[in-house]
């Protein structure tokens, strides 16, 4: 079995609290742990749930250790202002468009989120792969957690 490197936002570290989400969430970092997936958080994920719940931030210290880490980047900020630019999302939700651009600019082929209002959403992915491929990098598939379990 390949692991699969996927970038997760921080939707994804509180969903396993929500009740709405917290089944597929924990099923999700049960498959983390098998080996199904390399989990990929940005720097900007830490500063986001510096507000968070203490609950939260135990459950991120948790599976922190389980993933690669990466730093916000000058490419990954330029490639969120050409989804700004191309109004996929407002200013308003620049750190969603930072998301995607970070999980792009490292070479993630997937990312995991619970936000269908500006990353999982049907008319939002092609208009940031479109950008992604304009830009010279690849397409991103994007996801909810219950898209990418294995279901057995």
């Amino acid at each position: 079995m390949k692991t699969i490197k996927v970038y997760v936002d921080t939707s994804i570290i509180g969903g396993i609290f929500d009740s709405e989400f917290a089944t597929a969430t924990k099923i999700f970092f049960d498959q983390v742990a098998e080996g199904r997936f390399h989990l990929v958080i940005s720097a900007l994920v830490e500063e986001e749930l510096l507000a968070a719940p203490d609950k939260v931030k135990e459950f991120f210290d948790e599976i922190y250790k389980q993933a690669l880490i990466i730093e916000v980047n000058e490419d990954a900020i330029q490639l969120r202002e050409y989804y700004l630019k191309a109004n996929i999302v407002t200013k308003k939700s620049s750190n969603d468009a930072l998301h995607v651009a970070l999980a792009t600019v490292n070479n993630c082929p997937i990312i995991v989120s619970w936000n269908f209002k500006h990353i999982v959403h049907f008319e939002k992915i092609p208009l940031y792969n479109s950008i992604n491929l304009i830009n010279g990098y690849q397409p991103i598939a994007i996801y909810s957690p219950l898209e990418v379990l294995r279901y057995e």
